[in-house]
């Protein structure tokens, strides 16, 4: 069982994750290519995603990915580093740049009583090469299990914390862990994790960040390291007969209207409120090249923008909304 203690500070200082954590549902996507213990909503999506990333010629560098993934047990704390909240490709940076120590650290507990292929031990000796390759099929792995799925994943991801948040507004923190249950359970500045590996935490004030994850099936869990950030990672509260499902196209004759680019900028804005940060990240375009296209949808009347203090949030207003809908039932 996991215990996680709590000061009152800490309890104050917990909050819930802005957005998905790329490497979270990546390092746990892989982990569901084997089937595991409550997996049945995945069996559709694991079909479908590993067919794609066989035919991808990932080659050694997705067998060393899977040994660092197993799916039950310890993977590396290295491979969820807390840059990756500010997008994958810092996520992925800071992996390349993980000191050697903590590699050879991390690697030896993965060892413990398995034999570990021959590449890991360049990874434990920081390769740059092999850093850099190895973070290379992470993206493409990423590309090929989550981006595909990303509405699926945003959309349980959302209802989740909607569900987080309305607790938190009627009766605070305590009540938000106290609606975890029955995944974990909440007690006079305790919160306890059953089926876990035996683990205390004590978070001294850090505070504790909820990290929703739609790949997580088998339960929350955390790092081992307690010196790292407090993270506790859970399963998404999901909607009755949710299913994984590919994204759909943007129609062709709305993306020759607009422009493929900006018609998934307008899409993302119909999808939720976003700041120009988001919608620049959630598409892997630059923030200004967000804004640019933004500020067209606004002149057409199609999004709406306010600013909230330093940032500028974007929605879809009813036009856009309507052009979308007109363009996938024509």
């Amino acid at each position: 069982m996991l215990r996680i203690y709590f000061t009152g500070d800490d309890i104050a200082r917990t909050r819930i994750a802005a957005e998905p954590d790329p490497l979270w549902d990546l390092v746990l996507g892989l982990q569901m290519l084997r089937p595991q213990r409550g997996d049945l909503l995945f069996r559709g999506w694991r079909r479908e995603a590993c067919a794609a990333v066989r035919g991808a010629g990932l080659g050694g560098m997705l067998k060393l990915l899977l040994t660092l993934t197993p799916p039950v047990g310890y993977f590396p704390d290295f491979l969820n580093p807390a840059e990756a909240a500010r997008g994958l490709e810092h996520g992925l940076e800071a992996i390349r740049s993980t000191p050697v120590p903590v590699l050879r650290r991390d690697l030896r507990r993965l060892a413990g009583g398995r034999l570990l292929p021959y590449e890991t031990r360049g990874l434990a000796a920081g390769e740059p090469a092999l850093l850099v390759a190895l973070t290379d099929a992470m993206r493409a792995c990423y590309e090929l299990t989550v981006t595909p799925y990303r509405r699926s994943v945003e959309s349980a991801w959302e209802r989740d914390r909607r569900i987080r948040a309305d607790a938190l507004a009627g009766g605070g923190v305590e009540a938000m862990l106290a609606g975890l249950r029955p995944m974990m359970s909440w007690s006079a500045g305790e919160l306890r994790v059953p089926g876990h590996r035996d683990q205390e935490l004590h978070l001294n004030g850090r505070g504790l960040l909820l990290i929703p994850s739609y790949f997580c099936v088998s339960g929350p869990l955390t790092m081992l390291d307690p010196e790292l950030r407090p993270v506790l990672v859970y399963p998404v509260e999901r909607a009755p007969g949710a299913l994984p499902s590919r994204d759909g196209d943007l129609p062709a004759a709305l993306g020759a209207l607009l422009g493929a680019t900006r018609a998934a900028v307008l899409e993302a804005a119909a999808f939720r409120v976003s700041t120009t940060s988001e919608l620049a990240r959630r598409l892997g375009i630059s923030p200004a090249s967000a804004s640019e296209h933004a500020a067209v949808l606004r002149e057409a009347g199609l999004v709406s923008s306010h600013r909230d203090r330093n940032r500028v949030l974007h929605q879809a207003t009813d036009l856009g909304r309507a052009l979308l809908d007109a363009s996938r039932h024509r």
